[in-house]
């Protein structure tokens, strides 16, 4: 039992009262009328405590989804009130780890009644957590005590990698698929044959099928399309720099949030994917599948991952792609990049990728050092801190020119909108078949 507010403003005005009594009458009256109110008072507020058991709150728990890291997450909780009208307080005790609107949820139920209650949590890194039991306080009808109870609602959850980008990404890309393959006939734009069909005014005569139209005895032309079964194979660092936070997230997890993007635009394509992910040794190693059923393999094997203090292995990591993936390939390799120097051996590795490969070098760039790059300064210290960053940004770009002049694609993007230019880059790769 807990006193509300209420209880301790008519103590107060007992007390007040009490006073008056011994200015106006004598201190004996005065005790006598506050023991008899304070104890009044007392027995009032008991009881009050008391009759809330009969007509406690229900509170439950939804099931909680799978939740994606570094979104906003909804938690939605049931109440009902019994027979009497209810105003509770409520906490859920989330992982202390992460961050939530709020802590408490307010409700004022009429008798009978149900509610849903919702908070958002936002959950910083991935893993396996505990949400623990939901700690309620409610007040009595008098509104003189707060009765406090917990219902017992432990919880196991797994943070997932962005699923909610995923899902948007994934109605996009059903959305652009049906315009963008009939654009690709239309256009003859592709390698492999999809149909015959009559000749139109102005279309290609070298698509024109000679023995097709001896046949039919009118011009009959080959509509190609993009090729469905090339192979996209992705490289994802989970070394030492992948483990500097970003906008309140690990690089590795953008850069992981990025390879099931990329994974799920390429299975859309119907291309076959596979995922590596290293730091001195390759960990994990999933092979090329396509289909949407790997997706859900991909996500299940990748969430546990976590990044470690270890110099990356590129070359290492490279040549097990060599070994175990003899046909061609867009390779793409998901990581950080510091200046040419300490950056030797992943030029050297997406070197020894080209020609047999198509190598794509992705890097996550942090905003924060463009931020400090381009803003103006005041003070030797923000001038020294700009110098520094305009020295990293232009060693990077030294090194992407390298890697520009060996046949190597780059990306180089901030990490909040790695995963988007990504994909965008990758469709445009597909659109122009340079696979």
């Amino acid at each position: 039992m807990i006193p509300s507010r209420r209880c301790y403003v008519l103590l107060s005005i007992g007390g007040l009262s009490a006073t008056l009594l011994d200015i106006l009458i004598n201190r004996q009256v005065s005790l006598n009328f506050l023991r008899v109110y304070n104890f009044a008072l007392l027995i009032l507020t008991v009881v009050d405590a008391s009759q809330i058991k009969a007509s406690a709150v229900k509170v439950t728990r939804q099931k909680i989804d799978r939740l994606s890291v570094g979104r906003d997450n909804p938690i939605k909780l049931n109440i009902k009130s019994g027979k009497e009208k209810a105003i509770a307080r409520i906490r859920d005790a989330f992982p202390q780890e992460f961050t939530a609107d709020t802590d408490t949820l307010e409700v004022n139920l009429p008798p009978n009644s149900t509610e849903e209650l919702t908070y958002i949590i936002h959950p910083s890194s991935r893993g396996e957590y505990e949400w623990g039991d939901i700690h309620i306080r409610q007040l009595g009808k008098l509104g003189l005590a707060w009765r406090d109870w917990k219902i017992p609602a432990k919880e196991k959850v797994t943070i997932y990698p962005d699923l909610i980008g995923l899902r948007e990404l994934s109605i996009r890309l059903t959305i652009e698929n049906t315009g963008a393959m009939r654009q690709a006939r239309r256009l003859s734009n592709g390698t492999e044959f999809a149909e015959l069909r009559e000749y139109r005014t102005g279309e290609d005569i070298r698509l024109i099928d000679w023995k097709a139209t001896a046949r039919r005895d009118r011009p009959v032309v080959r509509v190609l399309e993009p090729e469905q079964e090339q192979t996209l194979f992705i490289l994802l660092d989970r070394g030492r720099l992948m483990t500097a936070r970003v906008n309140g997230l690990k690089r590795f997890d953008w850069g992981l949030n990025a390879t099931l993007s990329l994974a799920l635009a390429g299975l859309s394509r119907g291309d076959k994917v596979g995922i590596a992910v290293f730091d001195r040794n390759v960990s994990t190693w999933i092979p090329p599948e396509r289909g949407n059923h790997h997706l859900a393999k991909l996500v299940e094997r990748l969430t546990p991952i976590q990044p470690v203090l270890l110099e990356s292995d590129y070359l290492g990591a490279v040549t097990k792609v060599i070994t175990q993936q003899t046909r061609r390939a867009l390779v793409v390799v998901i990581t950080d990049i510091v200046d040419v120097t300490a950056s030797g051996e992943l030029l050297s590795a997406m070197m020894r990728l080209s020609p047999r490969y198509l190598p794509f070098c992705v890097t996550l760039r942090d905003s924060l050092v463009d931020q400090i790059a381009h803003s103006p300064t005041e003070n030797i210290r923000d001038t020294y801190s700009r110098a520094v960053a305009l020295d990293l940004l232009a060693q990077r770009q030294v090194a992407f020119a390298k890697l520009r002049q060996r046949g190597v694609l780059v990306l180089d993007a901030p990490c909040d909108r790695i995963s988007e230019e990504l994909v965008d880059r990758y469709l445009q790769l597909k659109a122009r078949n340079l696979l």
